[in-house]
């Protein structure tokens, strides 16, 4: 695993019908929702990330504020860089802009895992629901 302090990840999106408030559940408004913003957001963490075959990562934690409102059309990205690796667990820095600037930021947390294991984990969940 080759993670170094300051790597970062990059996404992006155009605010369109489906990921408005009011097409996600989230309120009645068509601007950007903040679960869209959030998904965005941990795609840019994602995005910062090479892990060798086999391995993935979780997201655990996150701390964010939504501060303005981004309309239709408009243009929406996200940075994420890393500030925090505490062997299998990463903390990342997150920001998301539209063209008029910031619109939301915060902090992010990631586990990394084992692939087979976490679905063996995961499948033995369901069959004690």
């Amino acid at each position: 695993m080759n993670l170094v302090i300051g790597t970062q990840g990059r996404a992006g999106t155009i605010v369109n019908s489906q990921n408005t408030a009011k097409a996600m559940g989230s309120g009645l408004l068509e601007v950007f929702a903040t679960p869209a913003m959030v998904a965005l957001m941990e795609q840019a963490a994602v995005n910062a990330l090479n892990l060798p075959v086999g391995q993935s990562s979780v997201g655990v934690s996150l701390n964010i504020e939504h501060s303005a409102a981004t309309p239709l059309g408009a243009k929406v990205s996200a940075t994420a860089e890393l500030i925090e690796i505490d062997r299998r667990r990463l903390v990342f820095s997150v920001e998301v802009c539209d063209e008029a600037g910031r619109v939301g930021s915060g902090k992010h947390e990631r586990f990394i895992v084992d692939v087979e294991p976490f679905f063996a984990k995961a499948q033995k969940r369901k069959q004690g629901m």
